[in-house]
């Protein structure tokens, strides 16, 4: 063959595997035993495989009809069980949620969320948006914090509201259904009662009565779990050892915890680690914010950062990316 014919014959193949399909991503299944998964790929994203979302550094919530919301740095998205996207809320009102938990109630489903950029706590309306109240830092609590950066929020029973300072003065605060100052606990440090970043919160509803479950995520020399009951007295570490856990979110009698580092870890009622998902492997890219979409890679997660399980036992993960990446994972039975 020529030297003309050879470069003929290679731009034809060149040509030719322009037009081959990509190769198409398969699920990766991750854990063990009960707790096994299937990733979906490409769930979520848009018609052209992107990401709606924008940067990411929040949390997920599921609604009692099944639908999935989770908050990025533009503001708050809902999508379908299929990965479609419902309804938005953007702007400056809905931006940077850094953590958010849903509640239904006699009037309707409201997410409550903490934003650490703006300094406040709110409450809305899933279905319309509709802004209930915010929950400024309370002045009547006496403090004088020079800055209020809230991580977390999560509800009681009987409807009073923990907003957790995670990212300054550590203190949680507890205001009433109406959105009242009540009391705080809690203050920055390495003690057994104290908190460094009390970084994420939820109704821990495996105990009666229920109980606080606290990531205390840069606690030294490990991250770990905490009870407090609901007046804000400690009860016990739930675990330690842990990376950086940033989140927790409760089924039955399973816990999943977010860590930072690039997994996802379950707890059983015994409080034990029983399947860790999606570990990172490379600690460069662990707890890294700046992998973006065309680095992502099926089943290993990076900066795992929310949660949340459906009805049915999957999970939906959200990491701190760039490029905003939230992910469903299906339980397998």
């Amino acid at each position: 063959m020529t030297r003309g014919s050879m470069f003929l014959a290679t731009i034809f193949f060149l040509s030719m595997a322009a037009f081959l399909p990509a190769e198409e991503v398969q699920p990766v299944r991750m854990g063990c035993g009960e707790m096994t998964f299937d990733t979906v790929p490409g769930w979520g994203l848009d018609e052209n495989g992107r990401s709606v979302l924008g940067s990411t550094h929040g949390g997920v919530v599921v609604d009692s009809e099944g639908n999935i919301y989770t908050s990025a740095n533009m503001g708050v998205f809902c999508f379908s069980p299929e990965g479609k996207v419902l309804r938005h809320f953007l702007g400056d009102e809905y931006s940077s949620i850094h953590d958010m938990e849903i509640r239904q109630e006699d009037d309707g489903e409201y997410i409550y969320g903490a934003r650490n950029l703006s300094a406040e706590g709110l409450k809305f309306n899933a279905k319309t948006g509709a802004i209930v109240f915010k929950l400024p830092f309370p002045q009547e609590s006496g403090l004088d914090l020079k800055k209020f950066s809230p991580t977390a929020i999560t509800v009681a029973p009987g409807g009073d509201i923990y907003l957790s300072d995670g990212y300054a003065s550590n203190h949680i605060f507890i205001f009433d259904k109406e959105g009242k100052y009540k009391k705080h606990f809690g203050t920055k440090g390495n003690g057994l009662k104290e908190f460094n970043t009390a970084h994420g919160m939820t109704l821990d509803t495996r105990y009666d009565p229920p109980r606080l479950l606290i990531c205390d995520r840069n606690h030294q020399p490990k991250g770990r779990l905490l009870h407090y009951d609901l007046d804000g007295n400690y009860i016990e570490e739930v675990i330690t050892g842990l990376g950086m856990p940033t989140s927790v979110a409760i089924q039955g009698d399973f816990v999943s915890v977010p860590d930072l580092h690039g997994r996802l870890v379950i707890l059983n009622k015994t409080n034990t680690i029983i399947a860790v998902l999606g570990n990172n492997p490379d600690p460069a890219k662990g707890r890294s914010f700046n992998i973006p979409q065309d680095q992502w890679v099926e089943g290993v997660f990076s900066g795992t950062h929310g949660s949340y399980w459906d009805q049915a036992g999957n999970l939906y993960v959200q990491d701190w990316n760039v490029s905003g990446r939230l992910m469903k994972l299906v339980r397998v039975q």
